[in-house]
């Protein structure tokens, strides 16, 4: 089985939207806790339109991973280091699939200069951002009513040093 990353492209909004609709209905059940006002209201934006404007947006940095030639996970950082979006079909979880988007992510924001990634992780991920370096910071509500995780990763060993102030030597 072999595991390849790629950007996304419109073509593969519909099978991003099953795929995001099948991992939130059948894996993050301790979130949703089959609440179905909870459950609606986090399905409620995932539309192959409103996929395809995600995976279009200039600001985003949309991946996917390909598993046997089918869309077997999804991911959506912003230009300001926050990851989105992140899931993983519900029978590709722990081959590797989502490791790999989760590296691919964190490459590109090391190519933008970004210093850190931020994610709010479902209550499902946890281990997933923690096992992979994530540092977590606290409860977060969602915006769909679930409780949620905020998870914060450093990318850089140190941030750059300003140069000193020289304004007293201009006064001088």
């Amino acid at each position: 089985m072999t595991i390849a990353i790629r950007t996304a492209v419109p073509d593969d909004a519909k099978d991003a939207c099953d795929l995001l609709r099948r991992s939130i209905s059948e894996c993050c059940e301790d979130d949703h806790r089959h609440d179905a006002e909870v459950l609606a209201a986090w399905l409620g934006n995932k539309t192959p339109d409103n996929v395809r404007c995600w995976f279009g947006a200039p600001a985003n940095h949309c991946l996917v991973a390909i598993v046997d030639d089918k869309v077997a996970g999804v991911a959506i950082m912003t230009r300001q280091g926050k990851i989105v979006l992140f899931y993983v079909a519900p029978e590709m979880r722990f081959i590797g699939a989502g490791k790999a988007m989760l590296q691919a992510l964190e490459s590109q924001a090391k190519a933008w200069g970004l210093a850190c990634l931020q994610v709010h992780s479902t209550l499902t991920a946890r281990c997933f951002y923690a096992r992979n370096g994530y540092i977590e910071g606290g409860a977060a509500k969602t915006s769909y009513g679930a409780e949620g995780i905020y998870f914060s990763k450093r990318l850089v060993a140190s941030y750059p040093q300003k140069p000193a102030c020289r304004c007293s030597l201009a006064a001088g």
